[in-house]
């Protein structure tokens, strides 16, 4: 894996070389012209131009070509040559192993007397032993300059945010860790500079955004077609220099979207998102990235032009920077969802796997894991060089668009009404019909599990806790774990209540010395928490079988266990993981003969030697009995078993 860093210098240095998982290696602070410039392989010149062509049309794709070959050079001055070197000798299909655990946060979400919030959350981090030695890279929410809406109504996308820090605080969080950076690319703040701009006059700005002189220009007709997240007015009015105008605004009245159509737009951000690569960033999210471009008389959502920008994305960063990952953030039906994956080489290497969460949730309300396998089971891997981003908390909430197609209309009523009861919100957005209807659960994911008026013992409410979260851990795919459901934050509706902003339910601010105080205390959620949850992800960043390209078979036993056994590629580990969904003692029989032992490119696998097998959870070892292994779990238990004898030799190669 590929760690791009900043070097201060013109050389790099021995020093830079830094090996952990992946090699590190800087880019210059200024562009190296004494060398040849960067030429564009024909075939990948050739593909760029199509997808320009297609979304421009031939006259405008030939006049903004030249512009955007400059970019890429300039770009690629910055890169060292043994930068140059490293990208020669990646490995797509590895560019996720088993070693990748990403845990989502917002900058400020932990505050420090002494330090900025980018300093503190790194210094939490490495304070938890258990989190240390896990989570090897972080997805900092928006961290530029904003207006509203938590980060996502940017006003500068080329500056960090000083109340946060500044770029040499994120320069030295990716010392240590992998970095994702957000790509705010389907909108901007009404207080940008280039939006203020274009209401001036300057021509500089002209056509930056979708404007009309008049509502009505919008027809009823188109409107009603349009798919959108939110239930506010499409439109908003604005006062420009030349009169008044109204502007699409899909999210909110401060949230101006982006006009695709003005192939300026388009340059601009691949400029940007060039700059985020040479500050570190190794994973581009595209936020939003669904409603991309608006075509009035369509759904304008998910269409074929958005799909293409993607993919010139892609082939841009192919060229340039192949070691970054595009990860495209689209909370809609499922197969509508891995559709960015595209034919598994050309659009994006990984998606939000947003049915996920309401189907964990649904499992444990319902105490019944058959609808969360029957769906696993069917889940599609397009290629070696593709995946999931396995969540089950957002900064957001818990999204409903993933299951719309895989639960029925009743289950996710029955969805929201407990989540209801546990002190939830529930946010609509508007249908193609024209119809509200619930968007996202909004809460923590401790709180939705947890009723805060229960009596039940703190460590079964943990158990539960965790017992969710392994699912996420051991399907195919890459975890991530939001910072508050990493520490098992309760609603916070006081802050919903000040800001009438549903989605703050899970955006509290966490002093840090409190934090530190209850870890302290061995008997609080936190110590509790942060030592079980801790110990299973470090055990799952260790084992090869949980590789990403390694292979997946969902056992329908029983409705009360999820059952996966998961097979290194290499076919040298086999994990058959357990969990009991349910608050009562359950026993699972395993006959060994139902076991597909071949990993995901068709190998068949040597029979591990299968008399004995170990739990790596629970520290215990399984016998096999009439070629059955017949487990008892606990409440809420976990249970990893791995063959003796492949856990043996796996000791033997680390001595």
């Amino acid at each position: 894996m590929l760690r791009l860093k900043i070097n201060s210098q013109p050389e790099t240095t021995e020093k830079n070389l830094k090996s952990k998982d992946w090699t590190r290696i800087r880019y210059y602070r200024k562009p190296d012209y004494t060398r040849p410039l960067l030429e564009i392989p024909q075939l990948a010149r050739q593909r760029i131009f199509q997808r320009f062509r297609f979304l421009y049309g031939e006259n405008l794709a030939n006049q903004y070509l030249p512009e955007l070959e400059r970019i890429m050079q300039v770009f690629y001055a910055y890169k060292p040559p043994e930068l140059i070197q490293a990208e020669q000798e990646l490995i797509p299909a590895n560019r996720f192993t088993e070693k990748d655990l990403i845990l989502i946060t917002y900058g400020d979400l932990l505050s420090s007397e002494s330090s900025s919030p980018l300093a503190t959350l790194a210094n939490f981090l490495a304070q938890v032993p258990g989190f240390k030695k896990a989570i090897n890279t972080l997805h900092i929410l928006p961290f530029f300059p904003y207006s509203s809406d938590h980060g996502f109504s940017i006003t500068d996308f080329r500056t960090v945010d000083p109340k946060l820090g500044d770029w040499q605080d994120i320069e030295e969080i990716g010392d240590s860790y992998q970095l994702m950076f957000d790509a705010v690319c389907n909108h901007i703040s009404s207080q940008s500079i280039a939006f203020q701009e274009m209401l001036n006059g300057n021509p500089v700005y002209q056509d930056i955004a979708t404007v009309y002189r008049s509502p009505e220009e919008l027809t009823p007709q188109q409107r009603q077609i349009i798919v959108r997240p939110r239930t506010c007015d499409l439109l908003t009015k604005f006062q420009a220099i030349d009169g008044a105008v109204w502007v699409w605004t899909t999210f909110s009245p401060d949230q101006i979207d982006l006009n695709y159509q003005n192939p300026k737009v388009l340059l601009w951000v691949i400029e940007t998102l060039l700059l985020y690569i040479r500050r570190g960033a190794d994973l581009i999210r595209l936020d939003a990235v669904t409603y991309l471009w608006e075509i009035p008389g369509t759904p304008c959502a998910n269409l074929e032009q958005t799909h293409e920008t993607i993919k010139l994305l892609r082939d841009i960063f192919n060229v340039v920077a192949p070691g970054v990952a595009v990860i495209t953030e689209t909370n809609i039906s499922h197969q509508q969802n891995i559709a960015y994956f595209g034919n598994g080489h050309d659009e994006a290497q990984m998606v939000y796997n947003f049915a996920l969460p309401p189907l964990v949730l649904h499992t444990f309300y319902r105490e019944d894991s058959t609808a969360l396998s029957l769906w696993a089971k069917e889940l599609q891997f397009p290629s070696a060089t593709t995946t999931y981003l396995n969540i089950l908390d957002t900064h957001d909430g818990i999204g409903l668009m993933g299951v719309k197609n895989i639960l029925s209309s009743k289950d996710i009523q029955f969805l929201i009404n407990q989540a209801r009861e546990h002190g939830a919100f529930v946010s609509y957005r508007t249908a193609v019909n024209g119809q509200d209807e619930p968007y996202e659960i909004n809460t923590t994911w401790f709180s939705a599990l947890n009723l805060d008026s229960s009596n039940e013992d703190l460590t079964l409410q943990i158990k539960r806790f965790v017992a969710t979260r392994s699912i996420a851990l051991v399907l195919r795919g890459v975890p991530g774990i939001y910072l508050h459901g990493l520490i098992g934050s309760t609603n916070d509706v006081d802050a919903v209540l000040q800001t009438k902003s549903k989605r703050d339910i899970n955006r509290q601010i966490i002093n840090e010395t409190e934090l530190y105080d209850e870890l302290k205390i061995p008997s609080s959620k936190l110590s509790q928490l942060t030592l079980y949850l801790g110990r299973i992800l470090q055990i799952r960043v260790r084992q090869s079988a949980f590789h990403p390209n390694g292979s997946q078979q969902i056992l329908l036993l029983s409705p009360e266990c999820f059952v996966v056994l998961r097979i290194a590629p290499n076919c040298e580990e086999h994990i058959l993981t357990l969990t009991n969904v349910t608050n009562k003692v359950c026993q699972i029989e395993v006959p060994l003969s139902q076991l597909q032992l071949e990993n995901s490119n068709s190998i068949t696998c040597a029979t591990p030697d299968d008399t004995y097998w170990y739990d790596l959870v629970g520290t215990r070892g399984w016998r096999v009995q009439a070629q059955k292994l017949t487990i008892v779990l606990q409440p809420y238990d976990i249970v990893w078993l791995i063959p003796f004898v492949e856990l043996e030799r796996n000791i033997e190669n680390q001595e």
